[in-house]
């Protein structure tokens, strides 16, 4: 029987990600108070058990069932992470006095946010905290992105890709996504034919809420380069199957690659992000 390279167990966090000057994502697995370096473990034997036991995210109460990657019920329905407004920012009602949970708010929607284009497995839009760049891109597997506005609200940058849907998806096929690269696209180009469709839009929420709420970055003045992102991979899979801990607790194979928030076991994929909260044994050897 191999030895254990690593063993660990905790409960599943979303994995953690940076990229390097090259443009390489590197991931590290945290469970527990351990970060597993998963991006220097490809072609080692990987090992998860799942107890069967799933701890909220949020309020570490354990849970006979995980709710919105990895939240206890009381959670999902009292959160403001988990409110409706996280999928639909234009949706937000913080202003009609209903907001979940105020002082989050303020920290979390009222700050800097990036309405942006990525090549995942087609062109699509995305919004995020300015903070969370490249994270976001790396999470959705994008091989390639530009930021089109910089925005003052999560709302104010929701109502931007919410004007931009017809026009582009907001979209990533997950399945081609893992299959290897998507076709390049001349984002820039798209960037500047999409920001002349939505401009009337945008002049009117600038007259609405101030002239510097909404920022074009895609101009020529204001440009920002386009990301290039490559990731941890050995072998991308031909056909996918999805393993699924509730119905798979032992899942073991040979890690073959990492993108977007999934582990690759040849033509096996893993959602880390999605089983969020399970509590897991892990071990890997040579």
């Amino acid at each position: 029987m191999s030895i254990p390279v690593i063993s660990v167990a905790g409960p599943l966090k979303k994995m953690h990600t940076r990229l390097d000057s090259d443009g390489l994502a590197h991931y590290e697995l945290e469970l527990g108070d351990t970060r597993v370096p998963l991006s220097e473990l490809l072609q080692h034997q990987l090992t998860l058990v799942a107890s069967g036991e799933i701890f909220c995210v949020l309020c570490d109460r354990k849970t006979n069932k995980s709710f919105s990657q990895g939240h206890c019920y009381p959670c999902f329905t009292r959160s403001a992470s988990c409110d409706v407004c996280m999928m639909s920012p234009e949706k937000c009602h913080f202003d009609q006095g209903t907001c979940r949970e105020p002082e989050w708010a303020q920290t979390f929607c009222f700050n800097e946010h990036v309405v942006y284009l990525a090549n995942s497995s087609d062109p699509k839009v995305g919004i995020t905290r300015a903070s969370q760049i490249p994270t976001r891109w790396i999470d959705q597997g994008a091989s390639s992105a530009l930021p089109m506005f910089r925005v003052a609200s999560r709302q104010l940058a929701g109502l931007v890709e919410a004007e931009l849907k017809p026009h582009i998806s907001d979209r990533t096929r997950w399945q081609a996504m893992l299959k290897g690269a998507p076709e390049q696209v001349d984002l820039v180009a798209l960037a500047d034919d999409l920001s002349q469709r939505v401009m009337p839009y945008v002049d009117s929420l600038k007259q609405h809420h101030g002239s510097d709420a909404v920022r074009l970055v895609s101009d020529a003045n204001a440009a920002e380069p386009v990301k290039i992102i490559s990731y941890p991979v050995a072998q991308y899979p031909n056909k996918i199957k999805s393993l699924n801990l509730d119905k798979q607790p032992i899942l073991s194979g040979r890690l073959t690659g990492i993108k977007g928030q999934y582990l690759m076991f040849g033509d096996q994929v893993f959602n880390v992000r999605k089983f969020s909260g399970y509590q897991v044994q892990l071990d890997i050897t040579e």
